[in-house]
């Protein structure tokens, strides 16, 4: 990070935007299993914040964080328990640094279902069905793209975005799950 600032003269925009997904009943998890999950998905974005805000805070000049969380980072799920602490560990962390960091613009997005190739890989061939089944269920009446989820991280990059947010971007998932 700091080699970056040197050859380009300041800081002003950082995504903490990295996971890891995995599966199991939390009684059944292993020790490594929960350490690897927390470390990346969690402490990944703590690093991340950790090595940016000398930088941004040096700037006087605001900037802005946007950490990528989940929809898992704002309720629970079966067979997740490691997956969904480190998430809601980081809306947490995005409450803290946007209170400390101010005026550094702290913003947290919490995507639901993407179609991307790691949806793909997870579902394999149960992957159209399940595009069907948003499509025809969510509110927006399709299924979030990455461009979805870009479009809002670049807005929160902006000098308009507010300070201290949670952004669900699931198609109005949330809505329906209660």
């Amino acid at each position: 990070m700091a080699e970056g600032v040197a050859k380009l003269g300041r800081l002003d925009i950082v995504v903490a935007n990295a996971g890891i997904v995995s599966y199991g009943f939390a009684g059944a998890l292993t020790e490594a299993q929960w350490v690897t999950m927390v470390d990346i998905n969690l402490s990944g974005a703590w690093r991340t914040c950790k090595a940016a805000i000398p930088h941004l805070v040096a700037g006087e000049r605001g900037g802005s964080i946007v950490i990528t969380s989940s929809g898992a980072g704002l309720k629970g799920y079966a067979n997740g328990a490691h997956y969904v602490a480190a998430k809601h560990g980081l809306v947490g962390l995005m409450r803290t640094l946007a209170l400390e960091l101010a005026p550094v613009r702290v913003n947290l997005i919490a995507p639901g279902f993407v179609d991307t190739s790691l949806s793909a890989s997870l579902l394999g061939g149960q992957l159209d069905a399940r595009r069907e089944q948003l499509r025809t269920t969510l509110p927006i009446g399709r299924v979030v793209g990455p461009a979805d989820v870009a479009a809002l991280a670049v807005h929160l990059m902006t000098n308009t975005a507010v300070t201290g947010a949670t952004y669900d971007i699931d198609g109005g998932q949330q809505l329906l799950d209660g």
